[in-house]
């Protein structure tokens, strides 16, 4: 009797610790399932970071260009109320801008590449300096950083760019990364940003 006994209890314990392996083997193999999956959804995504390819840059080149090829109509920022910014990178009073949508790079006041209220960050105080500082050709290093460090809602707003003028544009704006606690800038006096850093708080 008591060996039949004996018997019984090891085969509820084989069969426990049979069905115990199987359910730990399950949940690991589960567990790996899903990172792997997770990791491929990751790889998925890093395509959209990239730009199109037929993405124009502004380059020195461009500048050469101008002298010798008469540039008909420009792009500007529309908005300002004072000051306008085409997409060569001049900036200009709004009574400068011509017919074209170009500003007059014969007035005394417009300026190219123009970084006035910019701090070192890339946070400036007034969105059309905003846009003709990130227009440098020399800021094409600076973006594909902030591109490459991009969230996934700003991958969303970046994925419809076409051009340089048109990343620095949307780049300039003010979004989440100027405000803190919802509803106050970090710095409120420079809240347009095309850099990486974020405003000062």
């Amino acid at each position: 009797m008591l060996i039949k006994f004996l018997m019984r209890l090891l085969r509820k314990r084989l069969v426990l610790g049979i069905i115990l392996a199987l359910s730990l083997t399950y949940c690991v193999v589960s567990f790996l399932n899903e990172a792997q999956d997770v990791s491929s959804n990751d790889q998925d995504v890093a395509p959209a970071r990239r730009l199109p390819e037929q993405f124009l840059w502004h380059s020195s080149r461009d500048e050469q260009n101008e002298t010798s090829v008469k540039v008909t109509t420009c792009r500007n920022s529309v908005q300002g109320k004072v000051l306008i910014v085409d997409d060569r990178g001049y900036v200009c009073s709004r009574t400068d801008v011509l017919s074209s949508g170009c500003c007059d790079t014969r007035s005394q006041t417009t300026k190219r590449y123009s970084c006035e209220t910019c701090k070192d960050n890339g946070c400036c105080t007034i969105y059309e300096y905003c846009i003709s500082c990130c227009l440098h050709p020399d800021k094409k290093a600076v973006l594909q950083g902030v591109l490459g460090k991009a969230s996934e809602t700003f991958n969303v707003l970046f994925a419809s760019v076409s051009d340089h003028f048109e990343l620095c544009l949307a780049k300039c704006r003010t979004s989440s990364q100027s405000v803190q606690h919802e509803n106050s800038y970090r710095d409120p006096r420079a809240k347009h940003c095309y850099g990486e850093a974020l405003p000062a708080t």
